[in-house]
């Protein structure tokens, strides 16, 4: 796994249990990526971010891994 696939899935583990409170302290990237590991529509809106904008936000580097972090966290309860 990469350092990026790392970073994120633990960003985005931190949110699925801590919820609103431990993804808000997280810097705007990783809110915006995270938001979308865990289909948080609500977040990106909040931060005034449609769902291809974040995607912009986020890079190619996230956006390609976003599945795979989706389902391991998944796999993970």
């Amino acid at each position: 796994m990469s350092d990026g696939y790392e970073h994120l899935f633990r960003k985005a583990g931190d949110a699925k249990r801590g919820g609103h409170d431990a993804w808000a302290v997280q810097s705007t990237g990783e809110k915006v990526a995270v938001a979308l590991v865990l289909n948080r529509v609500d977040w990106l809106a909040e931060m005034g971010y449609t769902i291809p904008e974040a995607m912009d936000r986020s890079g190619t580097e996230w956006v390609a891994i976003i599945p795979q972090v989706a389902k391991q966290l998944a796999e993970e309860e």
